[in-house]
This record gives C-alpha cells, sequence and structure tokens, in this order.
C-alpha cells in the first residue's frame, strides 16, 4: 500500500467518524433526516474545507472528490437509521471522535507541509483541521462548542500537529511514524477524559456585597 492510499484511507475513515459523531449529535437534538445528514456533512468535513480554503486549494476537496461526500452521508444516515443502538454505546462514540481527532491532524498537517506552508502555520492548519467539523456541529446543535471548554481537545490536536512537523523536518514521515502520532492523539485525548484533564480557567470573583464602602475594597 502506497503512502498515498494510506492517507486517502485514514482520511475517508476519520470522515466517517466525525459523521457519526455529528449525526449522533443531531440525533440527540431531535432533527429530522436531513437535519442529521447535514450535521454528520459538516462535522465530518468542515475541517478539511477549512483547511483546503486556507492553502488555497480549490475546489475542496470535500467537493472535489465524491468519496468524501459519500462517505459523510452514507454513515450520517446509517446513524440516523440505527441510533437506537448507537444510544448506549457513549463510550464508543467518545473513542471514535478521538480516533477521527487523531486522523485529521496528521492528514491536516501533512497537507499543509505539503503545500509549502511554513512550519508554525502548518500546526496551526492541523489543528483546525481536527477541530472545524467538530466545532460546526456544536455550533449548529446549539452547544458550547468543545474546543472553548475545560477540556483537553485542541490541544491534543496542536500537540500531534508539532509531533507530525518535527516528523516531516526529520524526513521521518513513514506509515508507522504517522500511526503512532495519531494514536498518541488519541491517547492523550482518551487520557485526559478518563483522568477528568481541563485547561485553566478564569477564577470569578464574587459579586460586592451591597452596601460596601469602596473606600475600603479597592483592587490593588
Amino acid at each position: 500500500m502506497t503512502t498515498s492510499t494510506a492517507l486517502l484511507l485514514a482520511d475517508l475513515t476519520g470522515v466517517a467518524v466525525f459523521a457519526a459523531s455529528g449525526a449522533s449529535a443531531a440525533v440527540a437534538k431531535r432533527l429530522d433526516l436531513f437535519g442529521v445528514a447535514f450535521v454528520g456533512f459538516v462535522a465530518a468535513l468542515g475541517g478539511g474545507i477549512l483547511r483546503d480554503l486556507v492553502i488555497d486549494e480549490v475546489p475542496p476537496l470535500a467537493f472535489a472528490d465524491w468519496r468524501y461526500a459519500a462517505t459523510a452521508a452514507v454513515t450520517a444516515l446509517a446513524v440516523f437509521w440505527l441510533h437506537p443502538q448507537l444510544a448506549r454505546l457513549r463510550t464508543t462514540v467518545l473513542v471514535l471522535d478521538a480516533a477521527g481527532l487523531g486522523l485529521f491532524t496528521v492528514t491536516g498537517t501533512l497537507k499543509a507541509l505539503d503545500a509549502r506552508v511554513p512550519a508554525v502555520g502548518a500546526c496551526l492548519i492541523g489543528m483546525l483541521t481536527a477541530i472545524g467539523g467538530g466545532l460546526g456541529r456544536d455550533l449548529l446543535t446549539a452547544e458550547i462548542p468543545v474546543v472553548l471548554r475545560r477540556e483537553i481537545y485542541a490541544v491534543a490536536a496542536l500537540a500531534g500537529s508539532v509531533v507530525v512537523v518535527l516528523l516531516h523536518v526529520t524526513d521521518q514521515t513513514g506509515p508507522a511514524p504517522l500511526t503512532a502520532a495519531a494514536v498518541g492523539v488519541v491517547g492523550l485525548r482518551l487520557v485526559a477524559l478518563r483522568r477528568r484533564w481541563s485547561a485553566p480557567v478564569a477564577t470569578l470573583r464574587p459579586p460586592r456585597a451591597s452596601g460596601a464602602d469602596p473606600r475600603t475594597d479597592r483592587d490593588w
């Protein structure tokens, strides 16, 4: 199997995984068949479309290659019909979402590097490719995007992108190292979920009691 074929399979696998995640979220919000398919499409291909627009590859691959749209649509429709069984597999959905995060991080970063984007930009594009679909999914289903919550999500994708760039610089972009990088992202995401790791959040000060003397309640 050539590297290009392996990357295509990884990309399509990521599309299917994120389509299932988006469709599951849409089913939970009681959307109709079209709504489920649309949210699944956005979740699966939103990050890739954003990536292609940033690197000036038009039309985006999601529209130029029918296999991407077909994979997203078929997966979303399958989730619509099979959701009673999938509803009991929340852990499985989380694992699949983590797997999609790892796959899209690697493929997005590699595509940015192939387009001769500098290292820092390639890291950011790889992260955006991985989180863009989930961001669209959460916005369409009226949820606070997971990338803005305390969970370790975007940070895991960014760390994976840095590893892929380092592998590229050292000319170690074979299937085994890239697979290891994707597995690392998946592992970090799952461990963060298991151990409830989170990024720090701002501490809000309690409101000042009414009638307090402002001369004795100053912030220095």
